[in-house]
């Protein structure tokens, strides 16, 4: 008897699970980092700013999603010893190589079409992302700081290129946070790793038989602080007094250090650290956290002023 319509869907669907899983879409929070510039330059209430936001958004979604399946063809035999990555569709052979690879290049492509529309500045950022990306396949992990200097960098292109599809300028200031906040989260999943996979973890990962617990402690004390600090003085810095006309963006300044306390209570506690995203995902907390500090951006720069 033939398939049915029903079943037919049901099988195509099957078929596309696999390929959504890989393309790891809760890692797209990271993207929201494009909004980091035009937000603090005044243009989220501009639509066409708006517009050109939500498609680097979706470019930058496309290109981290390529990259992933690219990882993942990379690793797929040492991640199928892994208590996690072993459940990833191209480790577990759900997604075949063929079909990964070949999505791989789908999503290139158009990601890369994206980055076009938007400019041919903001498309060699997507480029030097891409970049950036192959060098720590192939080299960057395997060297220790490099790896985790190599991840925030994605995170600095990625408000950089933010910047360059509205075409405004970021305060020095904010590439400091951004990049302290990218080693921070980075330098804990590093630690979470070595914590969890013990023994096993230079079997897992190479580059985490270079690092000790102690040495990430005193290394994400180091990036936490200096998060913290140089968001603070950003709000006080005289530049961002006279862009904003009022002091009023200090009172941020409390949700960011819950933020970070936050989340190292969620690491050590309740081992978090070693995926971000669902921290914001999945905790209330940290979800209210950033609900009040978006809020609290919102009233103090774009409400009017007497």
């Amino acid at each position: 008897m033939p398939p049915t319509a029903s079943s037919a869907d049901r099988g195509s669907r099957g078929a596309l699970r696999p390929v959504l899983v890989a393309m790891r879409p809760t890692q797209w929070l990271k993207n929201l980092a494009v909004a980091v510039a035009p937000v603090f330059a005044l243009k989220a209430t501009d639509p066409r700013a708006g517009l050109r936001v939500v498609v680097a958004f979706a470019a930058f979604s496309l290109l981290s999603s390529a990259t992933y399946l690219v990882n993942d063809l990379a690793d797929r035999e040492r991640d199928r010893a892994h208590p996690d990555k072993r459940l990833r569709p191209v480790a577990s052979g759900e997604l075949p190589a063929g079909r990964a690879a070949l999505c791989a290049l789908a999503l290139l492509g158009l990601g890369l079409f994206l980055a076009l529309s938007l400019g041919e500045t903001f498309l060699l950022t997507g480029a030097g992302y891409l970049v950036l990306q192959a060098a720590y396949t192939v080299l960057l992990r395997g060297v220790a700081i490099l790896d985790v200097f190599a991840i925030a960098g994605g995170f600095v292109l990625r408000v950089v290129a933010g910047a360059e599809a509205v075409h405004v300028p970021v305060s020095n200031w904010l590439y400091l946070t951004t990049l302290f906040l990218a080693l921070f989260l980075a330098l804990e999943k590093r630690r979470a790793e070595l914590v969890r996979l013990a023994g096993e973890a230079r079997s897992h990962r190479d580059i985490l038989a270079e690092y000790s617990v102690e040495l990430l402690d005193q290394l994400v004390a180091v990036a936490s602080t200096g998060t913290i600090v140089t968001y603070s003085l950003y709000t006080l810095a005289p530049d961002t007094l006279q862009k904003f006309g009022t002091d009023r963006l200090r009172l941020t300044i409390p949700f960011v250090l819950f933020g970070v306390f936050r989340y190292l209570h969620l690491s050590r506690r309740r081992g978090a650290g070693g995926q971000p995203e669902r921290v914001l995902l999945r905790d209330r907390g940290m979800q209210l956290t950033v609900v009040l500090f978006a809020a609290v951006v919102a009233w103090a720069i774009y409400t009017r002023r007497s």
